[in-house]
């Protein structure tokens, strides 16, 4: 480890099933939630490691390709998705996602991280999870609350959809945000990652029945 690095923290969701007997004789399971936090390093952090985790792949001479899977998923989430533009968002009053079209990204991973992150916004309207955190300008502590739920969203739905989440370039702005709710609240991180599980599972369940289960997580972590 170099010398002044920092970790970064990661928190994993699951269940453990435990098999209790009733009063009764009767066999009955229980799905316990449970959370765990680490801290881990980027590899760039960490000298002498093997070559192979420091090579980089060639950068592609075309365009990024469309992903047959991830388009048919986001096609069935309910939402209106219009292509265009410079900046990606979601519009609760016109209950819409726009993004830049998919040329406009550095690969198509960056391009679906980027939609599932404007699509887990499109679960706190209010025919959905009706989520609200108080949000009333940019960069306040629902606003902060808000995009920690939707970037948190979109690991869980790139994870679901074996796709691999690129950080965005406009992700500086919100961290001094999100550190903010972090330091005054130690449970928001727990808050945050129950909520954008609730929007994955949501926008899983919209998806026609051949769909194949996603990874399970648990959806009933405390808050």
């Amino acid at each position: 480890m170099r010398k002044g690095e920092k970790g970064s923290p990661v928190v994993y969701a699951n269940t453990i099933t435990r098999t209790d007997e009733t009063d009764d004789g009767e066999t009955v399971e229980q799905h316990i939630p449970f959370m765990k936090a680490y801290t881990v390093f980027n590899c760039e952090q960490i000298e002498n490691l093997p070559d192979h985790y420091y090579t980089r792949p060639e950068p592609r001479a075309d365009g990024p390709r469309r992903i047959a899977h991830a388009e048919d998923f986001f096609a069935n989430i309910g939402v209106r998705i219009v292509t265009g533009g410079t900046e990606a968002s979601y519009n609760v009053a016109l209950d819409r996602i726009r993004i830049p079209p998919i040329e406009a990204f550095r690969d198509a991973d960056s391009f679906y991280s980027t939609l599932g992150h404007e699509a887990t916004h499109s679960t706190r309207h209010p025919d959905r999870l009706a989520r609200d955190f108080g949000r009333k300008t940019f960069g306040d502590e629902g606003y902060a609350r808000e995009e920690l739920v939707a970037e948190l969203g979109a690991a869980f739905l790139c994870a679901d959809l074996d796709l691999t989440l690129r950080v965005r370039e406009d992700h500086a702005p919100y961290i001094d945000h999100w550190v903010s709710v972090l330091k005054t609240d130690k449970r928001a991180i727990f808050s945050a990652a129950a909520h954008a599980q609730r929007a994955a599972d949501y926008l899983h369940g919209l998806q026609p029945r051949a769909e194949v289960d996603p990874i399970p997580r648990t959806s009933k972590a405390a808050e």
